[in-house]
């Protein structure tokens, strides 16, 4: 008997291998012509689809269930717009997977993807309890559980919600010591210093970062993901000092950070991966980091005045981006080229050269046009540089309608004060009928009108002279010597002109050298200097002719019709202009 029994067990154990290998067999044959017919060239998602859906009816174990329904989830998110459809099967992979013991990577992959799918389709009250259910159930498996920490604080930034994305990243922070991981807990600590500094709460910044600078620097492991760290570290310097005007002094970091990024490119890619789970991050791709890198060097430059610098390295930065965009759709890259545009639009401006400046307005629209969400977050940006423009041709009703519209778009302290700065000198240019409107304004910039002008501009040209701001102290210096002039002190005026001069030549700053070269010509006919006088006289010449030149250029273009444009997102097409209808006076 018992000979029988164990004769029959084996029977039945022989059975159940062959069940089990047949239902492997055509399981991974299904999901061999999946995955074949989804990398192929094109891809093929309809009859990849197909094959997934084919598991189904064979009634597949519950881990094969789920696992398909990610797959099918998955694919239908990345490649097709039904995601009415991906939804579900992800809903479904959620659910099953949770009923599996050790089944983690399918059930938080799940999780994840799912309030990716809710977050597109607005469903954000739907995405919060998911990724926190998910994170109070993964603290067993520290690779989830820190990703999806992350996850969440990135979606309460998108919120502008950053009160709980720093607390969330405090949390993974203290995990990821918990779990012996240095190096992801330095990522979350930095994540949360770039949060406090777009918080303006410095006080917190302070010791953040100095923690931060310890923890990068006595961190021992692959030498990227050091460099990479070190980055991050340095580019939340370089930006907390150029946010303070501290163009000086930062120059000593900057330098680092240029060095370190010269350092990773020469580093090749360490296919080991960390012992520790934990460790399974990654800041930024190289190839981004050396586009970051180039941006906070525009930005340097720009706040300087080393315009001339500033362009070279947008240049190559936006050469970078190109190349990139061709193999990479990450967003990231599309806000790098807004940030690069926007600044190179301000040189632009600057340098008297307002025709292509308003061509490269036109290519922000068209970026923002490709993304709601980037159109969100610099729709402010685009009617400034918009009212800068209008400025600059002297269409001071269409610069009053930009600026007070960029003034509806935004909530950031230092673009607001930028902003109701440029719409005061709009007013001052318009004389009498803003008077009121002028104070008002001038008002909520500062309402302390105790000290006198003077003072204001000498303790300017103190602080941009300290930090070398080479197009503050210009501008200080010529208005200086421009009320001397009127107050009849010609000695004094000469001696802030001339430097003036000759700082706005090196910028160079078409509009101070106009000015300048104005001031000159009227103070030494005033003199009795004819030679100089004449020189002084042919230079305001010779940049009056460019102006009018560029000027004439600029309002001919069809994008020249932006300026009219209030509401909405940026119109798709412009006609063209029948010819400029700006007045030059102001300008000449």
């Amino acid at each position: 008997m018992a000979a029988q029994a164990a004769a029959a067990a084996a029977q039945a154990a022989a059975a159940q291998a062959a069940q089990a290998e047949a239902a492997e067999s055509w399981y991974l044959a299904l999901l061999g012509f999946a995955e074949h017919f989804r990398t192929s060239s094109p891809p093929k998602i309809r009859l990849c689809v197909h094959c997934l859906q084919a598991v189904f009816p064979f009634k597949p174990p519950q881990r094969i269930e789920a696992r398909t329904h990610l797959q099918l989830g998955s694919v239908l998110y990345h490649h097709t717009k039904n995601s009415e459809q991906a939804r579900s099967h992800l809903e479904k992979a959620w659910l099953i997977s949770q009923q599996i013991p050790q089944f983690e990577d399918v059930k938080f992959e799940a999780a994840s993807l799912l309030s990716e799918l809710y977050c597109q389709e607005n469903s954000v009250d739907a995405a919060k309890p998911l990724l926190r259910k998910a994170i109070q159930i993964s603290q067993q498996t520290p690779y989830w559980h820190c990703r999806l920490l992350f996850q969440l604080a990135q979606l309460h930034t998108l919120e502008k919600d950053l009160v709980s994305a720093c607390d969330l990243l405090g949390v993974g922070a203290e995990y990821a010591r918990v779990v012996g991981s240095e190096y992801t807990r330095a990522l979350f600590l930095l994540s949360k210093g770039m949060l406090l500094l777009m918080e303006r709460k410095l006080q917190e910044v302070h010791p953040l970062l100095t923690l931060c600078g310890q923890i990068v620097e006595n961190w021992q492991g692959n030498p990227i993901q050091k460099e990479s760290l070190r980055v991050f570290f340095l580019v939340l310097q370089v930006t907390h000092y150029l946010d303070a005007g501290q163009v000086k002094s930062v120059k000593p970091c900057l330098k680092q950070l240029q060095q370190c990024i010269q350092t990773i490119s020469t580093l090749h890619d360490d296919e080991i991966l960390p012992s520790n789970p934990a460790d399974l991050f990654h800041w930024l791709p190289k190839e981004h980091m050396c586009v970051l890198v180039y941006l906070v060097t525009v930005m340097h430059s720009m706040q300087a005045g080393y315009l001339e610098k500033a362009q070279k390295y947008t240049d190559k930065a936006l050469m970078q981006l190109e190349k990139l965009k061709m193999l990479d759709c990450s967003p990231i890259l599309s806000s790098f080229q807004v940030i690069l545009l926007e600044h190179i639009i301000m040189c632009r401006l600057v340098t008297g050269h307002k025709a292509t400046a308003l061509q490269e307005i036109s290519q922000v629209c068209q970026l923002c046009q490709q993304s709601p969400r980037l159109f969100s977050n610099h729709a402010a940006q685009l009617h400034t540089l918009l009212g800068l423009y209008c400025v600059s041709v002297n269409c001071m009703d269409n610069a009053e309608a930009q600026f007070t519209t960029a003034l509806r778009l935004t909530n950031h302290q230092e673009l607001w004060a930028f902003i109701v700065t440029n719409l005061a000198s709009v007013y001052i240019r318009e004389g009498n009928r803003h008077q009121e409107v002028l104070y008002s304004l001038l008002e909520r910039i500062n309402p302390d009108h105790s000290f006198p002008v003077r003072r204001f501009l000498r303790e300017t040209l103190k602080m941009s002279n300290a930090e070398d701001l080479n197009r503050l102290t210009a501008c200080s210096l010529v208005l200086l010597g421009h009320i001397f002039y009127v107050l009849g002190n010609h000695r004094e005026s000469n001696n802030m002109v001339v430097p003036a001069m000759q700082l706005a030549s090196k910028i160079p700053d078409m509009s101070v050298q106009l000015w300048s070269s104005a001031l000159l010509r009227d103070l030494n006919k005033a003199c009795g200097n004819a030679m100089d006088a004449h020189e002084a006289a042919q230079m305001h010449q010779n940049f009056s002719q460019q102006l009018l030149q560029d000027h004439i250029e600029a309002c001919s273009l069809p994008e020249h019709n932006l300026i009219t444009w209030t509401d909405g997102p940026p119109p798709v097409q412009f006609q063209a202009q029948n010819g400029p209808n700006t007045s030059l006076a102001s300008l000449l």
